[in-house]
């Protein structure tokens, strides 16, 4: 017999109460997907559990926030960047009596402080999702966590507060789902009847965990043509379809190093257990190697809707809505060392673990504003690891002791970037 998710949550409820933060972007939708076949198996009684949407988030799709809520039935809804859409008076804007409808940037935490809820799908891009996030796992809120950037530049405070409260993160990154999934031989510290579930500690039993990369689209160029590339190349992610910030930090393996941080935290890991390999497949998620010489990996299509699900039903596994891997149609799995000289981004993330406190806020907001900066071909695609570690040189890291730290660090970082810019295109004005 499994736990409740929560302490929120009586076991013998079978009903579960979700908010989607980010709703309308890749993962929220892909997240409504799984939750209505759920509530399928759950009608022809093959699941125990059934969902029950309660609240819903987005940064500025109204159009879409509109469509959910009415699919759905969702009475409480947050938007941060409230459009011409969102003037209407709510009933007519969604066609729902007694609509609250929540605006502004402190939206999304307000929603999640208000509405009652057992988990809690934090899948917002960017560092605009930590202040809900963390509410959350303050509240002893489950999190089904696809918000990495709310680890890379908070896990000091996430994740006291979520042993403090008893919120569990259950990974819906693949790569971080792949490596719970394998690390299920090993149990709880708390009780050798419970599953492990991260926040926790991995021991001296494994050895190192293996983060699989695609590589991106730019892997056997040369390091001069991925350096000029333009947004349309670096958008183009030769196996996963994923929203505009996700492609371009995968195209340079940001996304990489943010998820070695994410697993240096969710599994309490020191920086020489984890490694990442490339695999331009995407068939193989991430794999465990065990003290005893043991390696374990999982294997899947390249398809969110399957650690959706995981993160929903663990420890259980009903039938999945995700497509099946053919084994038969595999022609091989190739696997290669990736190079900081090709993809330093790795090499940041080195150095945000070392150094801790706020190297990882600082990491994370100048990566963002440099893509924000690419995508407004402001600068090339190289350039934007090259100020990512011209941040860290910059501002030495601070101890982190309350958000307020994480956000200085944060507007520091992006600061820095942007008159990093001002500066580039002042000077190439200037030789015109």
């Amino acid at each position: 017999m499994s736990r409740p998710i929560n302490a929120h949550s009586a076991l013998v409820d079978s009903l579960r109460r979700v908010i989607i933060l980010g709703s309308t972007g890749s993962i929220g939708t892909q997240t409504l997907e799984v939750l209505e076949h759920l509530n399928a198996l759950h009608a022809q009684g093959k699941y125990p559990h059934r969902y029950q949407v309660v609240g819903l988030a987005a940064r500025k799709n109204a159009g879409m926030l509109m469509q959910q809520a009415e699919r759905w039935q969702v009475k409480d809804l947050a938007l941060a960047e409230s459009g011409t859409d969102a003037s209407s008076p709510p009933g007519t804007w969604i066609g729902l009596s007694r609509v609250s409808l929540r605006t502004g940037p402190s939206a999304a935490e307000t929603l999640v402080r208000e509405v009652h809820s057992d988990i809690v799908v934090s899948s917002m891009v960017g560092a605009s999702g930590l202040p809900a996030t963390l509410a959350a796992v303050q509240l002893g809120r489950d999190i089904a966590l696809a918000n990495k950037e709310s680890l890379v530049a908070a896990g000091a405070l996430v994740i006291p507060a979520a042993r403090a409260s008893g919120s569990r993160l259950l990974p819906v990154d693949s790569e971080h789902a792949a490596i719970w999934q394998c690390l299920q031989g090993l149990t709880s510290p708390a009780s050798a009847a419970n599953p492990l579930c991260p926040p926790c500690r991995v021991d001296s039993q494994v050895r190192r965990v293996i983060l699989t990369a695609s590589g991106g689209p730019f892997r056997t160029w040369n390091l001069q043509q991925a350096y000029d590339a333009t947004p349309e190349q670096a958008l183009k992610h030769p196996t996963w379809s994923m929203g505009a910030k996700v492609t371009i930090d995968s195209a340079n393996l940001t996304n990489k190093a943010f998820e070695v941080l994410e697993a240096h935290w969710l599994f309490g890991l020191e920086p020489d257990r984890i490694g990442v390999l490339i695999h331009p497949q995407s068939i193989v998620h991430s794999l465990v190697e065990y003290a005893d010489g043991s390696l374990i990996a999982q294997l899947g299509p390249p398809d969110m809707r399957s650690p959706i699900q995981y993160a929903f039903t663990f420890p259980a596994r009903p039938e999945g809505c995700s497509r099946r891997l053919d084994l038969m149609s595999m022609s091989k799995l190739e696997f290669e060392t990736p190079s900081h000289e090709r993809f330093p981004a790795l090499a940041h993330a080195q150095r945000v673990m070392t150094h801790g406190g706020t190297a990882g806020s600082t990491f994370n907001a100048a990566s963002e504003a440099a893509v924000e900066a690419f995508l407004q071909r402001q600068i090339p695609f190289g350039r934007i690891t090259e100020l990512a570690g011209e941040a860290l040189d910059a501002h030495p890291a601070r101890d982190v002791l309350s958000l307020d730290d994480v956000l200085h660090a944060d507007a520091e970082a992006r600061r820095f970037v942007r008159s990093r810019i001002t500066r580039s295109v002042v000077g190439v004005a200037g030789t015109a």
